[in-house]
């Protein structure tokens, strides 16, 4: 079954919801609130894109980008989820009646124009993300000369978000969906599995959020610390699992700067792919049954 544009809208919502109820590590979860930002927040900002996307389909990647994060902020008052926008906006401009692939994603990011690349610059300066510095070229603080995608090129070396626009988003399709789908069939539930992918995720690329905020030296100590804990046996043993309540409390601490949300950012986008394609059903089991973890 290929879903309609409102019932993909819906599916971007359980991805949301679903990712920031994952227990992961050094995120928001039901029992992991930071300082100013809520597990309530991310329900909100699930309902405010979810809604934003359904009413603004067809109207154009940047304007759908632009439109949600406007939403998110009148719903919670703060940027939860640019990342998301980002990711989620071309893989809903695939037309309903295509598989969800890199071939028919590649038709949607190919025709992206100078004027996407404006609505998503607003939209970027009216999140204000964390750690955003200057840009010798396409810089989000000046008017765009190039198209989203062009503009993404150029950011692609230093933002995991960007480089998915670069590369026709391969490391969504060939790299965490496998992983999701792996440990969807490891652990039997959702929760398990993107957790065992989030810690796939960190121990393959150095997260581009914590990088902005830290430099890349910490970014490369947290992918570090992701690999051992998988060297561990991850969640699947009780060595692994203790060490990621370690690296958990090790990305919370001083004011949660670690926080790895490009990689959270990522996994959504997976999730949603997953269930455009029906590789797994919003019906499935969620809560990954454990006393070992956070």
């Amino acid at each position: 079954m290929i879903v309609t544009n409102f019932e993909a809208a819906e599916l971007v919502q359980i991805a949301c919801i679903w990712e920031v109820s994952a227990r992961k590590v050094g995120n928001v979860h039901p029992t992991g609130n930071f300082a100013t930002t809520s597990f309530t927040d991310f329900i909100l900002s699930a309902v405010a894109i979810g809604t934003s996307f359904s009413d603004n389909c067809g109207h154009g990647v940047g304007l759908a980008v632009l439109h949600a994060v406007e939403d998110t902020i009148d719903y919670v008052d703060q940027n939860t989820n640019l990342g998301i926008c980002l990711l989620a906006a071309p893989l809903l401009a695939v037309k309903r009646s295509y598989p969800l692939t890199r071939e028919t994603l590649h038709r949607v990011l190919d025709q992206l124009t100078r004027d996407d690349a404006e609505c998503v610059y607003n939209a970027i300066r009216l999140a204000s993300p964390g750690g955003l510095g200057k840009s010798p070229e396409q810089d989000v603080m000046q008017k765009p000369t190039v198209t989203l995608l062009e503009a993404m090129k150029l950011a692609a070396d230093r933002d995991m978000i960007a480089r998915q626009y670069a590369n026709g988003f391969a490391d969504i399709f060939d790299f965490g969906m496998p992983a999701f789908l792996a440990g969807l069939e490891r652990f039997g539930c959702v929760e398990g599995a993107i957790i065992h992918s989030q810690l796939r995720w960190l121990a393959e690329f150095p997260d581009s959020l914590i990088a902005r905020k830290n430099g890349p030296v910490v970014a490369a100590d947290v992918q570090r610390r992701a690999q051992d804990v998988l060297q561990l046996g991850g969640i699947a043993t009780p060595e692994g699992r203790r060490a990621g309540v370690v690296l958990d409390k090790h990305l919370r601490s001083d004011g949660n700067k670690l926080n790895p949300g490009t990689t959270a950012d990522l996994i959504t986008a997976c999730l949603f792919v997953a269930l455009r394609e029906n590789k797994v059903q919003p019906s499935a089991p969620f809560r990954w049954q454990t006393d070992e973890w956070l």
